[in-house]
């Protein structure tokens, strides 16, 4: 189905209001779905006859306030078109792999790895589609102009979004100058559109949902399984088959989360402050979902020490990058740690908590890129 059809349905079915914005990019999308199917294959017999490459199909970079639908669309984009070779990445995770990528190819050769790999890149996908480009490090920075470009012409086109227009990407980041290629060819390469409809439909979609559900029990997990469907839109009947993920925390190391769908995740507050974790493990939950459900939660205090301390990581990183937080405890943040040693230093963790609980909180966007960048 083209996603212009799909669209059409849903605004039928008053699943989503009329947003002109929205309804712009759609036809864009469209477009970019049609040239994408048409090209025959790579290696097919109507390419060797043409003698060369097609044109590489112009891609999106969409850009916006949080919760306007920007992963919506690029999803349902990519759910739409009917080309085998296809991917849909988590830009983090997709970078975490190319420099590992890069490191194999050194052990090969002491020369520039990136054309290497954008070359079995590309032998992998015709359409690279991410969601929430953001970028965080200089490593990071300091390929991304070379490595797309190499994509781009090896037939790759990219979709993005990003809360952010181009030029203000890794905005004050260390050697920028080095960024700044990149952000020229995305000007060059892709066409921007702004997404700025009135709707923030993340935020609508939680309503008036409680995000600090007490106490633990049939009743909180039934809520917050509820408000999981909707932020995902995940049909509950088929509540057995919600995907699992393995979640690369760096190191080669990998931490299953057990229901993850759309930037949405699931966790027992045993998974992840029970096990020996650190904070690279909450890093990188923190910058992978824009909201997280832990169940679980018991009082904390001088008993569990070393949970508690996990915990307060965890806070901090989910702090640190606007995450969402919603969550089943037997106490209310201020009765979490009541009294023993180490209870004057949980009261920054109180606070925090119930911040997190504010509108103004809530209607921040995923990713606190200038922290990041410091």
């Amino acid at each position: 189905m083209r996603i212009g059809a799909r669209y059409a349905e849903m605004l039928d079915a008053g699943e989503l209001k009329p947003d002109a914005a929205q309804a712009a990019i759609v036809e864009k999308l469209d477009s970019l779905q049609e040239r994408l199917e048409a090209p025959p294959p790579r290696g097919s017999i109507l390419w060797r006859l043409a003698g060369r490459k097609p044109e590489t199909p112009q891609g999106l970079y969409m850009w916006g306030g949080v919760g306007r639908g920007k992963s919506m669309l690029m999803d349902m984009f990519y759910e739409c078109v009917d080309i085998q070779r296809k991917q849909r990445r988590h830009f983090h995770e997709f970078m975490l792999s190319v420099h590992g990528q890069m490191r194999d190819w050194r052990e090969k050769d002491p020369g520039d790895p990136i054309p290497h790999v954008a070359r079995a890149l590309a032998e992998d996908a015709r359409l690279l589609c991410f969601d929430e480009m953001v970028v965080s490090n200089m490593a990071d920075a300091a390929i991304m102009s070379r490595l797309f470009t190499r994509l781009i012409e090896e037939g790759v086109t990219i979709v993005t979004t990003s809360n952010r227009i181009p030029d203000d990407l890794y905005k004050d980041g260390l050697n920028r100058h080095l960024f700044v290629p990149f952000i020229e060819l995305i000007k060059e390469k892709l066409d921007i559109l702004a997404l700025d409809g009135p709707v923030d439909y993340r935020r609508q979609r939680l309503g008036n949902a409680e995000t600090w559900l007490v106490p633990n029990g049939e009743a909180a997990t039934r809520a917050l399984s509820d408000t999981f469907f909707r932020l995902t839109d995940y049909p509950p009947e088929d509540r057995e088959n919600v995907p699992s993920i393995e979640l690369d925390v760096g190191a080669g190391r990998k931490m299953k989360v057990p229901k993850a769908l759309k930037g949405v995740a699931v966790f027992s507050f045993k998974r992840l402050c029970a096990e020996a974790r650190g904070a690279s493990d909450y890093l990188a939950i923190a910058r992978r979902f824009h909201t997280v459900i832990i169940v679980g939660i018991p009082v904390l205090g001088p008993h569990n020490r070393n949970e508690a301390a996990r915990f307060v990581t965890l806070i901090d990183a989910l702090y640190e990058y606007k995450v969402k937080l919603l969550a089943a405890a037997d106490a209310q943040p201020d009765g979490l740690y009541p009294e023993g040693d180490g209870k004057f230093e949980f009261e920054r963790t109180v606070s925090r908590l119930m911040e997190m609980q504010s509108e103004e909180y809530l209607a921040l966007g995923h990713g606190a890129e200038e922290a990041a960048n410091n």
